[in-house]
């Protein structure tokens, strides 16, 4: 996906929070912001693709404001948040497959650039429950799953990776491939690392994996010869968030399924959605 007029602030705004998550000072703030407007002049064209723009501005960002993870505090209420609340879900509901495919898909509100606020979880997931997807190919996706030998799950966001636990679960029910989970090499924004997702029990019921990168979604271009070697072989690939979405849907590989809430307007237009809508969506 391209960017769209509206990347464009979205972005400036992404980068005035990681100058103020980042450090208190005001002066350095002040900088980091002509830095940031001399970035986006560099990144935001019409070929680029907004993830990996975003990335490459941020990831200069944070070297500037010597802080390599500006949104750790964020991350971690996000995780505690989000376990409570799918361990009180795992009590109350009864997991079916639907029902653990729309559980990754509404774990996908769990996102900084939106202004997501994880105090706020608990009551969006049980609103959320009683909405229908606006696109359903869950059935396809079940019956790819249960003929693949190799299934390539993408992560997200931190918190929402508790909901992907719950699907990769009910993989593990259905089929009898190979499974692997992918985090970002190392912090960007409010993104799944490597390091979450061994510190929370992933290893556990899958291989996990890096993609080589600290990029925003999967940037073939930029991604490890492992993580390409295990993206070729997949039968199936599960695509959670924008950020995959945006990095992916250009390739038009029928392996791939997104799982997405169409947060922000030009998402939701590139889908042919109302924004807000869940969606569970083969890459064809």
């Amino acid at each position: 996906m391209k960017v769209h007029y509206e990347c464009l602030t979205c972005m400036a705004n992404q980068c005035q929070k990681i100058a103020e998550m980042a450090t208190n000072d005001l002066n350095l703030r002040r900088e980091a912001m002509f830095l940031s407007a001399r970035l986006l002049a560099r990144e935001y064209h019409r070929d680029a693709i907004p993830a990996i723009a975003g990335s490459l501005i941020f990831l200069e960002l944070y070297r500037f404001l010597g802080n390599d993870d500006p949104f750790r505090e964020y991350k971690e209420k996000s995780r505690n948040i989000a376990k409570k609340v799918v361990e009180i879900l795992r009590k109350k509901l009864l997991i079916d497959w639907k029902t653990a495919i729309k559980l990754a898909i509404i774990g996908n509100v769990i996102d900084f650039s939106v202004g997501f606020s994880p105090e706020d979880l608990e009551k969006d997931v049980e609103k959320m429950l009683y909405d229908k997807l606006y696109i359903d190919e869950s059935e396809e996706l079940l019956k790819t799953a249960k003929e693949a030998k190799i299934i390539l799950y993408l992560t997200d966001n931190v918190g929402e990776h508790y909901f992907d636990m719950i699907l990769i679960e009910k993989l593990k029910e259905v089929s009898d491939a190979e499974i692997y989970v992918a985090g970002k090499e190392g912090p960007i924004i409010n993104d799944v690392t490597v390091e979450d997702l061994e510190r929370d029990g992933f290893k556990e019921i899958a291989k996990v994996i890096s993609t080589g990168t600290r990029i925003v979604g999967v940037p073939l271009g930029q991604v490890s010869e492992e993580f390409k070697e295990i993206f070729r072989r997949a039968d199936l690939i599960i695509a959670k968030g924008q950020g995959n979405f945006e990095t992916l849907s250009e390739i038009k590989d029928e392996r791939i399924f997104f799982l997405l809430k169409a947060k922000c307007p030009a998402v939701a237009r590139e889908l042919r959605v109302p924004q807000g809508a869940l969606v569970c969506k083969r890459n064809i």
